[in-house]
């Protein structure tokens, strides 16, 4: 299993300290079919524990991730719980969209997405 996150997700998880190795985690979980919300497609949300607050007080995450046949998963957008309490459809729609593409994706499509520096992969080293 391949994690990335695209521009934006980046930049997010480094300005709230997510560490790799919590998005490591959540994407296990939810390879794994725990403890994530299924939002149709290829889209999931997941909770994200917020440092000395735990899940309870942190964020909630939409991931990219296809069950039946992907190798990859993305973390495409996150937001505080206690500053919205969910996606409106219209962000549904636009991130199923951006999921079924990357998940889509040949390989050479993500290499040319790696390259331009649209998404990051996250590795087990921090």
């Amino acid at each position: 299993m391949r994690l990335f996150t695209n521009k934006w997700f980046h930049r997010w998880a480094k300005k709230e300290d997510i560490s790799d190795s919590v998005l490591l985690n959540a994407a296990a979980e939810i390879t794994e079919g725990k403890a994530a919300v299924n939002l149709g497609g290829c889209l999931f949300k997941k909770r994200l524990p917020r440092a000395g607050f735990g899940k309870s007080g942190g964020y909630r995450v939409i991931v990219g991730y296809k069950r039946s046949n992907s190798a990859r998963i993305i973390f495409l957008y996150a937001f505080a719980k206690n500053a919205k309490a969910n996606i409106t459809t219209k962000e549904e729609a636009a991130l199923s969209i951006a999921a079924e593409s990357f998940i889509s994706a040949t390989d050479e499509q993500v290499l040319k997405l790696l390259k331009a520096s649209s998404i990051m992969e996250v590795n087990s080293h921090e």
